[in-house]
């Protein structure tokens, strides 16, 4: 699903990433963990096709990154979905017609929308706001319509980026089991976090960590120590 080689990237003089190779197999689960400014989100935009491979070979969801054109980079993304802790929602537009614009924008019938959307917004408990404007959610609750927006359409991988930053513990784990259902539906799932309690609810979930730009391999949470 995903291989990396030699990846470094740079803001400047400042160097971001750091000659990183790593692999991903299709429908696993990976923890990515690191202190603030580690890189985790310049290797997550990165794999979405937001930034450019400067240097190095990045290969997602059977997309080589380095040749993909700007052109065609909407179809990466229909294969990659990602929740950025800005969230990227339209303010001015309902909760269900941010949840069901990527399914618009893939012609799909309005009845099969309807019945998507409304099946993930009742699953993060967000049903009873399905009409009302995105700017007058909480913060957890815009989160929350992101992270509805990204698994509606059933993509190969979601890349979520400090998913539960903005929730309580409860919605927390709610949004965990979420993600745990499309994993068992094959979906890859790569998780920026630092909430060391929902890493421990995964148990098949591997681990890897970024500081300074270099990342290090971890064990499964269910390896023996």
């Amino acid at each position: 699903m995903i291989t990396i080689s030699k990846l470094s990237y740079s803001f400047g003089r400042q160097l971001a990433l750091k000659d990183i190779s790593f692999s991903m197999k299709q429908g696993e689960f990976v923890f990515l963990c690191g202190p603030s400014g580690a890189g985790k989100t310049t290797l997550m935009r990165i794999l979405h096709g937001a930034l450019p491979v400067q240097r190095g070979k990045v290969d997602v969801a059977g997309y080589d990154l380095n040749t993909l054109t700007e052109s065609r980079k909407h179809l990466l993304r229909r294969d990659v979905s990602v929740v950025f802790q800005d969230f990227k929602i339209l303010p001015n537009q309902t909760v269900f017609a941010n949840v069901g614009l990527p399914l618009v924008v893939r012609g799909i019938a309005r009845h099969i929308i309807d019945k998507r959307v409304r099946a993930v917004l009742r699953s993060l408990h967000l049903d009873q706001k399905a009409g009302v404007p995105c700017e007058e959610l909480s913060g957890g609750e815009q989160q929350r319509v992101a992270v509805a927006r990204a698994v509606v359409v059933k993509p190969k991988l979601l890349l979520a980026d400090e998913p539960t930053g903005n929730l309580d513990r409860e919605l927390s784990l709610r949004m965990m089991d979420i993600f745990q259902q499309f994993h068992r539906f094959g979906t890859s799932i790569m998780i920026a976090t630092h909430n060391q309690e929902i890493m421990e609810r995964m148990a098949e979930a591997r681990i890897v960590t970024l500081e300074d730009g270099v990342m290090h391999e971890g064990k499964k949470n269910g390896d023996q120590q």
